[in-house]
Order: C-alpha cells, then structure tokens, then sequence
C-alpha cells in the first residue's frame, strides 16, 4: 500500500479529518478580522487572502485562489472544475512536505480553534431531496405499512424546497419550533412549542456553475455543476408536520432550521471515494432517459461513512461522550447526486453558484443505521434507552445532535468532514392574540 502524501504541518499527518489529500475550503474569521475563504489542514487552517499577500500564487490558481479569498465562496464555485482543479494543485505544493515555501507561509496559518466559521456561500435557494429509500420505505410504514413508498418514488427524484434563510452553521443554536399541531383524539389543533423535535442526517451538495432559465442540465454534464459537499441536518418538528404536510408537504415543520458543516469537501478531494450506484432491486423501473448515464451509473455514488451521535445534558455532566444513534452511508441513496441535478433543471429551473441541496434522511435497512429518531423509536412508540439509562423519544431540550462523515478504503488516505452541531434550546416565547 503505497503512503498518503504527507504535509510539512505536523498535525495534517493522520489526521482523521483534514489530512494533505482533504484541503476543504471554508470562510472564517480571526480575531478581529472580516470572514475571508481558507483552506483547512490539520488542525490549521490557511488564510487565502494572506496567501495570496505573500505572492505564493500564480496564474490560473491565483485567479481561482482570489476567488476563493472573499466574504463567501459563491465566485469560487461559479468558476467550475478547472479553477477547482488548479487551487488545488497549488495547495497540495505549497502544503506539501516538500514545499519551498514553508517559513513564509507560517505567518498565514491559524489554528481552527482560534477561529470563527461562517457559512461557505450566500444561498440563493435550499432545496432537499428525499433519496434515502431505507428512509423513506420506514416512514412510509409508519404512515401507509400496506404501501409504504407511493408509485411515484422510484420514477421522481421526490424533493422540496427548503428556506435558504434559516441555515446555520454548526455550532448554532437551534430553537424548538412554535407552531401548530393536532394532539392524538384532538378534533382541533392547538399552538405550542413542537414537541416531537427531530433530526435528520444528511449530505449536502454545493452547487458550481449553474445553468440559464430554460435550459436543462444534461445528466452526462451534472457532475461539472457540483462544487462540493457538506454534512446537513435538517431539523423536523415531527408534530407540526403530521398536521400541516397534506396537501402540499412541509412547510413551518422545516423551515426553522437547518444546521451545516463548514467546510466545503470539493468534488476533487472525493474523487477517489467514488464508486458505482448499487443495482437497482429487480423489478424496479429503469430510471427515465434524462436520468440514466452510463458513467454517472459505474462511478456517481459516494462511499462516505455517515453517523449521527446524541449528547445530552445529563451526559455532559457526567463527562460522558456522546452515544452514536446511527451509522449509515451515501451508497444507501436510491438517486445519484447527479440525476437529482438532472431532474431539478429539467423544467428550466435555474440552479446558481452556491445553491444547496440536501440529500434528505440517509439510513441504512439495518438496525443501528437510522438517520432519524422518528424511524428509531418507530414513530415515537419505543423508547431509546441510551447507555447512562436515560430514555428518548424526540430530542428535549439542552440535547445536543452531532453529524460526522468519514471517507476511507484500501490503499486511500482517510478523509472527513469535521462536524454539524446543533444543540437544541427552548422555544422562544410567541406573541399570541388575547
């Protein structure tokens, strides 16, 4: 097995997220500093804009690398894969162990812990797929155990359009939804903080250049439009949503909050973790034509470990760690990354640099793999016992959900994505008519 390239910065060596190979582009803050672009390796990360002052670019990487330096990294991903391609190949040099330049670029590294991270982009639209299908086969149990996916499923990339303007950086905290709901025997709803809050795990993909009003998006071009990708949990008020879901699907059930990574995973850095799509069970249908590519077919699916961990209160006294809730992958998604951007332009839909679109629930058909506690306590009739005796049915408030993803196999060097955090707190009290 031949040896990961190696960095001159000690703690990139091993390490279990940002090694030499991962360089994901996020923007941050230091100190008194405006939020800028940055590289992260190790447990540092390289401020562009500084990089870039000590004249360590050249040509199409300075270019790419000015990009990328902003307040958000919307022109970077406008610019596509070759710019992408050309930063990338100047960092893996003037990172690597053999760089020339590694006195002067010191004085443009800072540790991640002395910074502040923002979100990558200014998001014009969020939208959220539902590709999971071991995901969508136990909901729809829950809901319909005779038919538990409709006919539509295995035709239709299904999806919704999110709220672009309730996404938040891990770390922020998230407010329990006030909204209404239909309590069990109830002939009439009532208002009040959500009281079946849950999680849900998920990638989330970064869009590049993006394509005209009227246009489509050919699914053999898809993979040019994609930028990169982050972990998204899109946080559910499981009550609210039973009451408000029919006819149109969710609205205030979503739309409160949506937690990200922040660091942008480029499309090059996972190249290696790509694989084929798994067959299709037999008897399914043959994806319509705009959403079948040969090559999307043998190498557009992902082998990214997924985990979803819980930290509660409790457990944070007790100085305990969190407890895994699940353990999933992206190979268990029923669509391709692709063929979801096939079908969201295919009406004409316009898709633009720094759109991002959710996976939806990635879990497993295996126990232990859920991504959502609305499939793991079986829609709120069995208790989770967790190892310190506490039990959950939804999450409470002061719970603390965190997302990890890891990329590895034989002969690779293992990459991840840092964390989603998203600690729940209170809802906020709500003006209401006397």
């Amino acid at each position: 097995m031949s040896q990961a390239p190696q960095s001159w910065i000690t703690s990139a060596n091993g390490h279990p997220d940002f090694p030499l190979h991962n360089l994901p582009l996020g923007i941050f803050s230091h100190g008194d500093g405006t939020p800028r672009g940055g590289a992260a390796i190790g447990d540092l990360l390289l401020d562009l804009r500084a990089a870039i002052a000590l004249g360590v670019f050249t040509g199409a990487a300075l270019a790419a690398a000015e990009a990328a330096s902003g307040a958000t990294l919307n022109a970077f991903f406008a610019l596509g894969s070759a710019a992408r391609q050309a930063l990338r190949a100047a960092l893996l040099d003037l990172l690597g162990e053999h760089s020339t330049v590694q006195t002067l670029l010191a004085s443009a590294l800072h540790p991640q812990i002395d910074c502040q991270m923002h979100l990558p982009a200014q998001v014009g639209d969020y939208t959220d797929f539902y590709a999971g299908i071991h995901h969508a086969t136990n909901v729809g149990k829950l809901l319909r155990p005779d038919t538990p996916l409709l006919p539509n499923y295995k035709y239709v990339p299904i999806g919704y359009h999110g709220r672009a303007s309730t996404l938040n950086i891990s770390g922020t905290p998230v407010h329990r939804p006030n909204g209404q709901t239909l309590p069990n025997g109830a002939s009439e709803p009532m208002f009040g903080p959500c009281g079946r809050l849950d999680f849900e795990l998920e990638l989330g993909v970064w869009i590049g250049p993006g394509n005209a009003q009227g246009t489509a998006i050919a699914i053999d071009q898809a993979a040019e439009h994609i930028a990169g990708f982050c972990l998204l949990n899109d946080w559910s008020a499981r009550d609210i949503q039973a009451w408000e879901y029919q006819p149109l699907g969710p609205f205030l059930s979503k739309s409160f909050a949506t937690t990200l990574s922040p660091w942008v995973v480029t499309a090059e850095a996972l190249a290696p973790f790509r694989c084929a799509q798994p067959p299709r069970p037999a008897g399914d249908p043959q994806p319509l034509g705009y959403l079948l590519a040969e090559q999307d077919q043998r190498h557009g699916a992902l082998n990214i470990e997924l985990q979803a961990l819980l930290l509660t209160p409790l457990m944070r006294e007790q100085g305990l760690a969190p407890q895994r809730l699940g353990l999933s992958n992206t190979q268990h998604m029923y669509w391709t990354v692709a063929q979801m951007v096939a079908h969201h332009s295919v009406n004409g839909c316009r898709l633009q640099p720094g759109d991002l679109l959710g996976t939806g629930t990635l879990s497993g058909p295996d126990e232990g793999e859920s991504g959502s506690l609305l499939e793991i306590t079986e829609g709120g009739k069995l208790p989770l016992v967790l190892a310190n005796g506490e039990t959950r049915l939804f999450l409470e408030d002061g719970d603390e959900v965190i997302l990890r993803a890891r990329c590895h196999g034989a002969g690779l060097p293992e990459i991840g994505f840092g964390e989603c955090r998203g600690l729940v707190v209170a809802a906020q009290v709500s003006a209401r008519r006397s």
